[in-house]
């Protein structure tokens, strides 16, 4: 999975998501040459859930459904 930036440029290149006995660790790249791990802990998993709108949701659904749009 890519992140972008508003530019179109890959911010973020997540490679894998596994878990981890403080949460679920994150590895990919950032901005294509720095190797990164992050952890999602359950309070910030928390955090992050009540960002998500209505309307952002539906947003989301629909995303799976649109074809990918050419750069």
């Amino acid at each position: 999975m890519k992140l972008y930036t508003p530019e179109k440029t890959v911010l973020l290149d997540i490679t894998t998501v596994q878990p981890h006995p403080d949460g679920v660790l994150v590895t990919g790249k950032i901005m294509g040459t720095m190797p990164m791990k992050a952890i999602v802990r359950p309070e910030e998993l928390r955090a992050g859930l009540r960002l998500l709108t209505v309307r952002l949701f539906f947003t989301l659904i629909s995303m799976l459904f649109r074809p990918a749009r050419r750069q």
